[in-house]
């Protein structure tokens, strides 16, 4: 079936399947897509009025038929047929309730276009916003499982061999302290949500005499559009902030790596809780760790996503396109919410992962964690360094075949690791915790305050918003 919207210009919409696949929701899709282009245009009516591009009536009744509309969620839309997008069917029904003298009013001065590119970037603002708010929390799990777990003495591994002495906790201070990184190229990507679209309209402004600026904070923006074009044109910004979060994803996806090999049986160094594994089907001894298995995967998801957002991106025209404002953005949204699951995952993975301690200081003696230590002590008597080595790996070829892990034979004063890890102060290794740890805590502390004032500034931008649409509108905030 057909449809017959006249457009003007055009007698006919799509076919009824064609339409479902383009332009098909889910209600909740609908809802959530409603709530962002309603939002826009309750900033935009109260502009247009300042403007004196709307009297005080018409103003008002818009903004009364778009606040009843968001506070039954949309539900009287639902169902509704909608061959040309949510957006149209949404401005039609105004127009149908309204009157087409009222309704067909709203749409001055914009373009599907800068609505389409403000309302990408509200949602992403909005997921951001409760991304990097359990990113932190995830850092700030970290930050105390490490500093509850800084004596805890476990060999660190290069090319999966015990290499040297370090602490659970300087380990986990590690993963926080990239992790922290991983969240500042975050918030740097986020750095391009500053600017609203709106007034850009179509694709090279509009000569009605518009106020973006004000749009623009009613919005919670810094500023309006600076270029037209590159308003309506630009989604790199949601590359930048997917490009960042796989980054962080790929942190975690390292971290989970160690912990499932590290709570394996052969290894053994690190416990979970039952609520933290699963069995399995068939074999009844088994207790998987398969929680780590999807933090692992998710970082490729977010990979992938960003992949295809890219080449969905590429060689297409610099201006406003579907491929780049409907395709590659949809492409985008699974690689964020995948990494937003890792990171909820990795909160309480981290939290409940217990180091065995014994099993730990066992294989750092195991491992002759302590081999560099001792050749260093070698250079501290005046060996050189490269004869010390060779000295002490023939004393660890002799223990291992004589089945002891002891190194006597060398004429060293005997050492206990924790004393060994205490002394690794230089370089950042463990010995080093009091102030890594420091400096860490206060660029966490810096990025929360950061965080929390966004929000007071976005929460003060809704606040200015509601009540200026309330003082058009007549009633309740």
């Amino acid at each position: 079936m057909t449809a017959t919207l006249d457009t003007g210009r055009l007698s006919t919409g799509l076919r009824a399947r064609t339409a479902a696949m383009i332009f098909g929701t889910t209600p909740a899709e609908l809802t959530g897509e409603l709530r962002l282009i309603s939002t826009v245009d309750l900033a935009h009516v109260v502009m247009l009025a300042r403007q004196g591009l709307l009297d005080a009536d018409t103003a008002g009744a818009l903004l009364r038929e778009i606040r009843s509309l968001r506070a039954e969620d949309f539900a009287s839309l639902h169902g509704l047929p909608a061959p040309r997008g949510a957006y149209l069917m949404y401005e039609n029904q105004l127009a149908a309730r309204l009157g087409e003298d009222i309704g067909g009013k709203l749409h001055t001065g914009r373009s599907r276009n800068d609505l389409k590119a403000t309302t990408t970037i509200l949602g992403l603002r909005a997921w951001l916003a409760d991304f990097l708010t359990e990113a932190l929390r995830l850092e700030a799990v970290l930050l105390g499982r490490a500093r509850a777990y800084r004596g805890v003495v476990m060999p660190v591994y290069t090319h999966f061999q015990a290499a040297m002495p370090i602490t659970y906790g300087h380990y986990l201070l590690g993963v926080a302290v990239a992790l922290g990184r991983d969240i500042d190229a975050v918030l740097a990507a986020a750095e391009g949500l500053s600017r609203c679209p709106m007034g850009a309209c179509a694709v090279a402004g509009t000569d009605l005499p518009l106020d973006p600026a004000l749009t623009a904070r009613l919005l919670g923006f810094a500023a309006g559009p600076g270029h037209a074009v590159d308003a309506v044109a630009s989604r790199d910004v949601l590359l930048r902030v997917l490009a960042a979060v796989a980054g962080l994803g790929i942190t975690l996806s390292r971290l989970g790596t160690d912990l499932q090999l590290w709570s394996s049986a052969e290894f053994g160094l690190v416990a979970f809780p039952d609520r933290l594994v699963g069995g399995s089907s068939a074999m009844p001894q088994k207790r998987n760790a398969f929680l780590l298995e999807h933090v692992k995967a998710k970082a490729g998801a977010a990979i992938g996503a960003w992949t295809a957002a890219a080449a969905m991106t590429k060689s297409t025209p610099f201006t406003n396109t579907i491929e780049v404002g409907t395709e590659a953005v949809a492409a985008a949204r699974p690689g964020l919410a995948a990494v937003a699951d890792a990171v909820l995952l990795s909160q309480v993975l981290v939290g409940g992962a217990t180091p065995v301690a014994t099993r730990m200081t066992e294989r750092a003696e195991q491992g002759f964690t302590m081999a560099t230590t001792a050749a260093n002590r070698l250079v501290l008597f005046g060996t050189p360094f490269r004869a010390a080595h060779h000295t002490v790996g023939a004393a660890v070829r002799d223990a291992i075949a004589a089945g002891t892990t002891d190194l006597g034979a060398l004429g060293l004063p005997p050492t206990a690791l924790p004393a060994v890890v205490a002394t690794t102060s230089h370089g950042g290794g463990p010995g080093a915790f009091d102030s890594i740890f420091t400096t860490a805590t206060t660029s966490a502390a810096a990025r929360a305050t950061l965080c929390r004032t966004h929000r007071t500034t976005l929460l003060a931008a809704e606040s200015h918003l509601a009540a200026a649409v309330a003082a058009l509108a007549g009633g309740a905030r």
